[in-house]
């Protein structure tokens, strides 16, 4: 990296999927890092790095920044399910947790260059924005990462700033594959709903944090005030399926009709609102059976082609999963409605 003589690195939300592969990739370079994430790392070999620290505190936030003297911010810190229907406060940690940070980025002099996690859902399936400002969010999760790119763009930063969109990203680290599709596959319990083909755009973990890494190192005019998907090219989600079961089960995938895979998400429907587990529902059937594209060709011509191919990704993210995964638990979500008035009190 030739900006990595007297970096200075703050994550934010350090500790959760990608935030704890970044974190890895900068302690190999020996970077100093700060990791600010309400909860603990995911890997607790990262724990001397965290400063327990609520994204929607703004005077916290502001006192670990001018503490650390960071020179460059990864801000990844947010809510990213999609399970509330209507309520955007609900993501208040997404958009009102992102303006805090910029104020504070504002008022450190040391900070040449910001990027900013938006996500690929700020525009819905089948929707090819026709600009960066074209968003068509389909999910109040989509909306709150709508009014951060928005809020990014209205702070008036002095330094370097970029946004990403991530795609649907997968690999080490990943504890809902681990639970869901891994688990299941691993119990011969997997199922694909068809032969038909779907083209996805889905990221492995290490092509996302390179393509970082190079954002922060690339020049000013390739990146300042862009907007850049990231992940990899699209693919038919069966050749992703078909090699994870490779390496996985050792065996091919199984298939078995779409209609009866849609009524089986509708089963699963049922008993989570109950709050009873099961391994697919409506949602997951529509991200098994709906083209999902992003458009690559900008980020690949900004930064060139990522180093990792599918089935070297597959086997690192196996090796993962066998070698103790099993040992890692979730940090716990916070209601940002009921903390954020509780800083305001």
């Amino acid at each position: 990296m030739a900006e990595s003589a007297g970096m200075r690195l703050l994550v934010t939300g350090g500790s959760g999927f990608i935030g704890t592969n970044v974190m890895a990739r900068f302690i190999r370079a020996g970077i100093p890092l700060l990791n600010l994430d309400w909860n603990p790392p995911l890997n607790p070999a990262h724990q001397t790095y965290w400063k327990e620290v609520d994204i929607l505190d703004a005077a916290a936030i502001l006192s670990a920044l001018l503490t650390f003297e960071p020179t460059h911010v990864i801000h990844l810190a947010a809510r990213t399910d999609t399970e509330e229907p209507v309520d955007v406060d609900a993501y208040r940690q997404n958009h009102e947790g992102t303006r805090i940070l910029l104020e504070a980025i504002k008022q450190v002099p040391t900070i040449k260059r910001v990027i900013i996690t938006s996500t690929q859902f700020v525009c819905e399936a089948g929707y090819v924005p026709k600009d960066d400002l074209d968003f068509k969010p389909f999910t109040v999760y989509g909306e709150s990462k709508r009014r951060t790119e928005l809020a990014t763009r209205e702070a008036g930063l002095s330094c370097v700033w970029t946004i990403i969109r991530p795609t649907t990203i997968w690999g080490p680290w990943s504890l809902r594959y681990r639970d869901v599709m891994f688990k299941v596959m691993r119990k011969g319990l997997y199922f694909h709903p068809g032969k038909g083909r779907v083209i996805r755009s889905y990221g492995y973990v290490g092509n996302v944090v390179w393509q970082i890494e190079r954002m922060l190192d690339s020049p000013k005019e390739k990146v300042h005030e862009r907007v850049f998907y990231v992940g990899d090219q699209p693919i038919d989600l069966k050749d992703w399926v078909e090699e994870v079961s490779k390496q996985l089960v050792g065996q091919r995938v199984r298939y078995i009709p779409t209609w009866i895979v849609k009524g089986m998400a509708l089963c699963g429907d049922l008993l989570k609102a109950v709050h009873l587990p099961f391994p697919i529902n409506s949602g997951r059937f529509r991200s098994m059976t709906s083209d999902y594209i992003t458009p690559m060709d900008r980020t690949i011509d900004a930064l060139g082609e990522a180093p990792f191919n599918m089935v070297d990704a597959v086997r690192e993210t196996v090796r993962w999963y066998d070698d103790g995964s099993h040992r890692w638990s979730a940090g716990s979500r916070k209601d940002a409605r009921i903390h954020t008035d509780q800083h305001r009190s």
